[in-house]
């Protein structure tokens, strides 16, 4: 992490348009109620105990597998948690990402990120402490729909010169055809405040750069409706600063959206042997990681009200675009197999598609060419599991 000079925080001004088109939600709140201050404490435990996290050490390693072991005891699959893998200086990293794919917008991404590396001491705030809310965020919102998919990113290599999330954004942002559709990148660096200290004011981070400066504007917007959900859904004040040498960076470079969380108090320990548990104030870390949960509801546009039919009796599955036209993206959700059938049934009741798909992607995709416009059915099956929806074709 890096050095802020904080008399130079900017003073926050919220229009009345924003103040208005944001209200308070119960249903986000009920959820990022359930932040646990036991699970943060105990992770930011575990962590510390894995060591100094820097490249070529068993440490990065082990936490790597630590990271993945905690994500799928949230129930993700192994579908959804993927490696990407980039080397630099001699060195082999790994960048964790997680990905929930969204119920209405699947292929435009809030992406929520911090990384997990560390250098000279263990790094328990810098970084251990985002890493811990990003978990936490990651466990509440598993089985909650979204309008936009989330992808959970736990990036390496940031105390070498932002060297993950730089290999993320020109290998896979850019790398995607079409390019990935990112609606706003959402950073979580050394939130765990200072031991001893008054710690009730979170510092939300906007792009002030100006190369490029396009981007400013929306990143402005965001961070005010981050400042908002801070007030809405933790008893966090909020001060506003600038973005600066963290891994929404190399997003900023790339003309995306971003905005951040970043201790108002700043450790003196960062970087050093003693960036420890100790020294931090884990009560603060719990707060800024409910006001995290309620900011991400808000981002990724998740259900107000809890529904009947939840969308984790379908284990997340779902098929988009609907209506559709040539053809048909299968997301996978949290259902771990190995293979699965899919059968397309027309309104006469004939069986149009039939298709066995082993060792399956989170979103595979199936061709529709050849058949007519109208209404099908699609089924997925897999042993007892069966599940079934209603797709138009155009």
């Amino acid at each position: 992490m890096r050095p802020k000079l904080r008399a130079l925080l900017l003073s926050i001004t919220l229009s009345p348009l924003s103040l208005f088109a944001q209200t308070f939600v119960q249903r986000y709140a009920d959820i990022a109620n359930q932040t646990s201050q036991t699970n943060i404490t105990n992770n930011l435990t575990e962590y510390e105990a894995l060591g100094v996290k820097y490249r070529n050490t068993q440490a990065l390693e082990n936490a790597y597998q630590w990271l993945v072991n905690k994500y799928t005891s949230f129930g993700y699959s192994a579908a959804q948690i993927t490696t990407d893998t980039y080397s630099y200086s001699g060195s082999t990293c790994k960048n964790l990402v997680v990905t929930k794919v969204g119920t209405l917008y699947p292929n435009t991404y809030v992406i929520v990120c911090g990384h997990y590396d560390s250098i000279t001491g263990t790094g328990t705030n810098d970084n251990g402490s985002g890493v811990v809310s990003i978990l936490e965020i990651a466990r509440l919102l598993k089985n909650v729909n979204t309008e936009y998919s989330i992808k959970f990113i736990n990036f390496s290599g940031e105390e070498d010169g932002l060297r993950g999330s730089q290999h993320y954004v020109s290998s896979v942002v850019n790398g995607t055809t079409p390019k990935m559709d990112i609606r706003l990148v959402f950073n979580l660096d050394e939130v765990g405040g200072v031991a001893g200290m008054t710690n009730n004011t979170i510092t939300c981070e906007r792009d002030t750069n100006g190369t490029p400066s396009t981007n400013n504007a929306a990143s402005s917007a965001i961070t005010n409706e981050l400042i908002t959900c801070v007030g809405l859904y933790s008893p966090l004040q909020t001060t506003l600063s600038y973005a600066y040498a963290s891994d929404y960076m190399p997003f900023q470079a790339n003309n995306e959206i971003i905005t951040g969380f970043f201790e108002t108090n700043e450790t003196p320990h960062k970087h050093t042997a003693t960036d420890l548990l100790v020294n931090m104030d884990p009560v603060y870390n719990f707060k800024v990681a409910k006001a995290a949960t309620g900011a991400v509801l808000h981002f990724a546009k998740a259900e107000t009200t809890l529904g009947i039919n939840t969308f984790d009796a379908d284990n997340q599955i779902s098929f988009f675009p609907n209506p559709t036209k040539d053809s048909l993206h299968i997301n996978m959700g949290n259902l771990q197999v190995d293979k699965y059938n899919l059968v397309v049934t027309d309104v006469n009741g004939k069986n149009v598609i039939s298709k066995n798909i082993s060792n399956p992607k989170l979103i595979e995709t199936v061709g529709l060419e050849g058949l007519l416009k109208g209404m099908y059915l699609v089924t997925l099956s897999s042993g007892e599991k069966k599940i079934s929806k209603k797709i138009v074709i155009e």
